[in-house]
Parts: structure tokens; sequence; C-alpha cells
């Protein structure tokens, strides 16, 4: 039997979308007040869904404290309070944007779980924002 389960995480972080390169008139024309020098927040919520087989012994797909920790620890841990820009070195060399974060909340879950599990993340940067990685 097939299943997907559901875990919701959240986190608060802040940063900055400019392209070095661009003058300060083309990054405030394309990022808008993204660009503020600096930086501004949000408050990140994330939804993390993992789909596979049913154990028939346990009945379960996956220990949901083990997904827990899992967020916890590679998500909620390591991005909370902090400047995305500049703290997290795994997002130091590109843009922020919210779908460059999802896919980098990806990548950190699809690693731990492996490939016994497929893995969809879905993050909101505002209540009518959000990305998903992978699309459909």
């Amino acid at each position: 039997m097939r299943v997907a389960l559901y875990r919701r995480g959240h986190f608060n972080a802040a940063h900055r979308l400019y392209v070095p390169t661009w003058s300060d008139e083309k990054n405030q024309e394309i990022f808008g007040k993204c660009n503020n020098p600096n930086y501004h927040g949000h408050n990140y919520d994330l939804e993390v869904k993992v789909s596979g087989e049913v154990d028939p012994e346990t009945g379960m797909l996956i220990d949901l404290k083990y997904l827990r920790d899992i967020i916890e620890e590679k998500v909620e841990e390591k991005l909370d309070h902090k400047n995305l820009n500049t703290d997290i070195p795994e997002l130091r060399d590109i843009r922020p944007t919210t779908e460059n974060i999802c896919y980098f909340i990806y990548q950190q879950i699809k690693e731990e779980l492996g490939e016994k599990y497929d893995v969809k993340v879905r993050l909101w940067e505002t209540p009518r924002n959000s990305a998903e990685y992978p699309a459909d």
C-alpha cells in the first residue's frame, strides 16, 4: 500500500535579493522591497510530504518522530533566526529566493531519508506565496 504523510515546520529568517554585478537601479527594479540593503524577514511555513510503501509489519510509512527530528535539525535549527545570505554557507553563492530555499530544504531532507521515500517540499514565504520542489 502506497501512502503519503505530511509534516509541517516553521522558521523565521532574513534575506536580501540582489545581483552584485547589477546597478542599484536594476536591482531595485527587479527585486523591489526584497532588495533592501539592510535585509528583510519572513515567517516561513514548511510542509514536507513523504510518500512510499507502508511497512506491513509496523503499519507505518515512516516514524513521524524521526521525520520531525529531521525537519527540526536540518531545517528549523539550521535556518531559524538566521540571515540566509550570510549565515548559511550553502546559500551564500545563490540568491535565497523562495525557490532556492525550497530546493535547499528538499536536498537536506532527501539526503537524510535516502531513496526509500519520495519527498516533496512546499515552502510558504508569505500566506500567499509559496514554492514546491519537485514540481508536478
